[in-house]
Order: structure tokens, then sequence, then C-alpha cells
């Protein structure tokens, strides 16, 4: 079972570094996996936007299944986007006309996640969304069918904190080839979340990762550093050895004793004596 971080009523968790344990391992294994992403016709749920595409992409012992076995599913909204958001989905109100509502599809959606683990980026976002859906059939919750939601911006955030950490920028830091995605799509999303988690969670199978370079790694890190120019040492002058000498007595005297410095100054060589004859 996931560690959740998060409050009981929303149910939301994450897996922290401790998630390599092989006790925990061994209690995911059996876990279905799903990554899920959703596209919508607005930003804000509690201005009446809806749900236009919903994907699923099943994972098992870390391992994505074969697309047959992922959920793609387009959406007649019952309403336009917002400008916002067909800038960014581009889908429009004409394409969606002819697609099933929400309610022709929960079925099958409700059956496909069931007991899994959802893993979502932002997942507040789709999970509210969601929830909006569910409601207005009278069918609860999506975490009443769903053994727990992973947020992996959370994740990201404690892991790279200060960092930019949205879809587009973990797939730059991470490496992972984002170069079909010209618009946002809930499938492509999910594909590329699904490259992103493993690579967050990289080496989880084993508490001891093993980051020894490949033999042509290690070539070319000796070239490179056989290849790197000497470092400058750049001597002191006198007037700046005067400063910082200032300086120290300065502090000698706030201190009323020897500052802390001077233990580390080289000390002064002895004078050498003449043996007498």
């Amino acid at each position: 079972m996931p560690i959740q971080s998060m409050d009981k009523k929303t149910r939301f968790c994450w897996h922290p570094l401790q998630y390599a344990l092989t006790e925990l391992n061994e209690e995911m294994s059996d876990m279905r996996q799903i990554f899920l992403d959703t596209e919508t016709t607005g930003l804000r749920v509690e201005d009446g936007n809806r749900i236009l595409e919903i994907a699923a992409v099943e994972m098992i012992d870390r391992k994505l299944s074969a697309p047959d076995r992922h959920l793609h599913r387009y959406i007649n909204p019952g309403r336009d986007s917002e400008e916002g958001a067909l800038n960014v989905h581009g889908l429009t109100t004409q394409f969606l006309s002819d697609k099933p509502k929400f309610a022709a599809i929960v079925d099958e959606f409700l059956d496909f996640v069931k007991g899994s683990e959802l893993i979502i980026h932002n997942a507040p976002f789709d999970v509210g969304y969601l929830n909006m859906e569910l409601e207005k059939l009278g069918r609860g919750k999506i975490e009443d069918y769903v053994e727990c939601v992973t947020d992996t911006l959370k994740m990201a955030k404690d892991l790279w904190p200060g960092k930019r950490n949205s879809l587009d920028a973990l797939c730059d830091r991470y490496e992972v080839d984002r170069s079909g995605r010209t618009l946002h799509g809930a499938l492509i999303d999910c594909e590329l979340l699904a490259e992103v988690y493993m690579a967050m969670t990289r080496g989880q199978d084993s508490l001891l990762i093993d980051f020894a370079p490949t033999l042509e790694e290690a070539a070319a890190d000796a070239l490179r550093r056989k290849e790197r120019p000497p470092l400058i040492r750049a001597q002191a002058s006198a007037e700046d050895l005067a400063l910082h000498q200032a300086y120290l007595a300065e502090l000698d005297k706030i201190n009323k004793s020897d500052c802390l410095w001077r233990e580390y100054e080289p000390k002064p060589e002895p004078a050498a004596t003449e043996n007498p004859q």
C-alpha cells in the first residue's frame, strides 16, 4: 500500500524516497498502476467546465501494457471550450459534437481503473473534474473506486524544490523525448508521464542502485579530464594581504581575542639558528 501523505478526505498520496524499500515493492508488485490525464473545456471546474478527453495508460510491475490495454476517449462536453483551453488542446466543439457524453463511457472508465493506483500530474485538478462528473451521475467519487491517487507534481516538488516541475520541465530534466507533442493531449501526456515517473522512481526495485558507468562512459570521462585546462592559481598581492590582516585585526578587537581564522593561518617558520663552530 502506498504511503499516504495528505488527509483522508482527498486520499492523495505519493511514494517518498523510502518507496525503494523492498517490503514496499513487494506490496506494490501486483497493483495495477494507471497513468491518467484529462483535457477540459476550461481551467476552473467551478465555472461549469467539463471533461472533453480522458486517457488512462496501464502499467503492471513497472511494465507498460500493450496499447490495446489503454483507455482513450473523446467526450462531448455539451459546451464550448474557453479560448485559453482551446489553444492548449485544440479540440473544437465541431470535432466533439458526435462524441459520446461522459455518462455513456462512465461504466467503461470505472471498470478500467477499479482497484488501481491512479498516477496523475497535478492530481487535484483532474480529480476535481472526475468527481464533478461522477457526482452529476450519482456515482460518488473517484476515490471510492481506486486504491489511491498518487500526485507526481507533489513528488517532483519534494524531489526538486524550487525548480519548475511541469510535465514539460520534467521531460527535459529526465531527457524524455516530447518532440511529438505539439498540443496537449490526454493520451500523449499519459505516455510522457509514464516515462517521467519511471525515471523519477528509478532503482526502486533495489536498495542498491547501480550508478557504475559503462566502459564507454568511463573512457569519455577520462578524455574530458585529460583535455581539461590546468587551474589558474591567482596569488594575493601585498596590498590584498595587508587589507586581509587589517580586517582580521578588527575582528580580534571585536572578539577581544584572536578570531577563528587565526587558527587556519599558516604558522611562520622559526628562524634558522647558526650552529656554533
